[in-house]
């Protein structure tokens, strides 16, 4: 079955409109799904809609509602929310062009992927496509999908445009009231060359390929394991309690040293300051013949 774009619409650009599709670049990774069960019976629980003092109601009969005072609300059906006008539900207004490094990544949410509607958009859209890569600029505008507008930024993707949308800056938490008390002080010039060379000998290509969901498969295992166990209590084992830590600049400076050490690797030598040349002695004075 062929995906279904999330959205459907035009980018503008000041008087070129490009008929485009949206798609979700990103899909829900493996979970294992819990229900709630009531322990004696064995059934499972399930939740019904119901009116204090009337019971439970028909889904039919429930429209939305906004509380403007305590018990006082605003309804509002899907036909009135629908009937809210935007441009951006059907026009991205490409507003701004920045550099790539000028958005934090802390405003970046969701990844989609952007394609022509049509034969006839693709031109316009190969030439949005390679004017963005060409300038190494990303656009910047505001959309609307399922009900909330987002700013979101656009930047070229092999022969497509990868769409994201970024948080508001209202939604971002400021750092600074969690990084205050961190000290500022340079580190200990040799604990940060046994630090980097362990980076490098770590450092690689990324693979998202390398990565799964660890946390699943111990799941699933436990669950089979109890169903084979028909239900009996598995009892949770006993972790080691941690070493007891001395100073830590000392337990920091042995742990890198022996990271790095582990495999077979000597540690690197502390740099030394290179040694300055004795000054060179003077010739002594030819003597005068008598």
């Amino acid at each position: 079955m062929a995906a279904r774009p999330y959205w459907k619409g035009q980018i503008r650009l000041a008087l070129v409109s490009i008929p485009v599709e949206i798609y979700s670049a990103t899909r829900s990774g493996a979970t294992v799904a819990f229900n709630q069960i009531h322990e004696p019976s064995g059934k499972r629980i399930k939740y019904e809609k119901v009116v204090p003092g009337i019971g439970a109601v028909d889904p039919d009969e429930i429209v939305k509602g906004y509380q403007y005072s305590k018990g006082h609300y605003v309804l509002l059906d899907d036909d009135e929310l629908e009937a809210v006008k935007l441009e951006s539900k059907k026009t991205l207004e490409l507003t701004q062009f920045v550099d790539a490094h000028e958005i934090d990544p802390l405003y970046y949410e969701r990844p989609y992927y952007v394609v022509p509607a049509d034969d006839l958009a693709e031109e316009a859209f190969v030439v949005l496509r390679e004017a963005l890569r060409e300038t190494k600029k990303v656009a910047l505008g505001q959309l609307a999908m399922r009900g909330r507008e987002y700013v979101v930024s656009l930047k070229p993707c092999g022969r497509g445009i990868l769409l994201e949308t970024l948080r508001y800056a209202d939604e971002v938490v400021k750092a600074q009231g969690y990084f205050r008390d961190i000290s500022d002080a340079k580190p200990d010039a040799e604990m940060l060359e046994l630090a980097e060379a362990l980076i490098d000998r770590k450092a690689s290509k990324f693979d998202p390929g390398k990565f799964h969901d660890r946390y699943v498969d111990a799941l699933r295992d436990l669950i089979e394991k109890k169903r084979k166990l028909k239900g009996a209590k598995i009892e949770a084992e006993e972790e080691e309690a941690p070493a007891k830590r001395g100073s830590n600049v000392i337990d920091l400076m042995a742990a890198l040293k022996q990271s790095i050490e582990k495999k077979g690797k000597a540690a690197p030598a502390a740099k030394k300051a290179p040694a300055r040349k004795a000054p060179a002695k003077k010739a002594a004075p030819a003597r005068k013949r008598a």
